[in-house]
């Protein structure tokens, strides 16, 4: 079975498939200072109540935290015996390189959802990620990753408000029943709700007149759903999206000598 790994910055995911479908996913929060053994102590207890322990002998690994890769190195081939794939190193090979400016780096993350994005739904395409940053990766007609945008995440500008302007609470994001709030929370929670809303319409606005051609949006990430509430500019949200990339990823190492 496949443990496949996705870091981000502020949770970390782990997904057993088992060749056809994942068995279990759990969430952690994302510390470099982590160690392998407290990785296992905390992994072994799930996977023993899922029954899915012992059962691992492949990982791949996305990390867009690059301090607790090695921990992770460390987990999969202390306690799994295995190497694990890690999506980025140039052992690790794509389906199509990314298309961006020489020394470039791109972010595994975008690299793996442009990679799943293009599976499921073909070129052409914008994958909108609601993350600690709100991504949109754009994938060219034959796969390819070309670019995209980065704009501050919505947890992080809820967050950013409440710390620079003190009289300001902190908020959940909701989508508000109106617009026009009548209370302090209600205005914070329509200015997110809907300032989002307007960002992402609008970005997507640009990047297809830019391509001069039609663009699919894939949305994905923990507040998808809720935004895709408010616009009806999505043909699909996607909770795995993610992790069905590194499955991809790891079947095209597997069957490239």
């Amino acid at each position: 079975m496949l443990l496949a790994i996705d870091c981000g910055n502020t949770n970390t995911v782990f997904s057993v498939w088992d060749g056809t479908r994942f068995l279990a996913t759990w969430r952690i929060a994302t510390d470099h200072k982590r160690t392998a053994d407290e990785y296992f102590v905390w992994l072994s207890s799930l996977m023993t109540l899922t029954s899915t322990a012992a059962t691992v002998t492949e990982a791949i690994i996305s990390s867009t935290v690059p301090r607790v890769v090695f921990n992770l190195r460390v987990l999969c081939d202390r306690y799994f015996g295995c190497r694990p794939l890690v999506v980025g190193k140039p052992d690790c090979k794509l389906p199509v390189a990314p298309r961006v400016d020489q020394g470039t780096t791109v972010g595994p993350d975008r690299l793996v959802n442009t990679v799943a994005g293009f599976a499921r739904y073909g070129g052409d395409l914008i994958i909108v990620d609601f993350g600690t940053a709100t991504t949109f990766d754009v994938v060219d007609s034959d796969g390819a990753y070309i670019g995209g945008v980065i704009a501050p995440g919505v947890n992080l500008s809820l967050e950013a408000l409440h710390m620079a302007a003190a009289a300001l609470p902190h908020v959940d994001v909701a989508k508000p029943l109106k617009a026009i709030g009548t209370n302090t929370v209600a205005c914070m929670q329509s200015g997110v709700y809907w300032g989002y809303i307007g960002l992402v319409e609008g970005i997507v606005r640009e990047v297809r007149r830019e391509r001069d051609r039609p663009m699919k949006v894939i949305a994905t990430g923990g507040l998808a759903s809720l935004f895709a509430q408010g616009t009806e500019l999505f043909h699909s949200i996607e909770d795995d999206l993610t992790m069905h990339g590194l499955v991809l990823i790891n079947d095209l190492n597997k069957d490239t000598p």
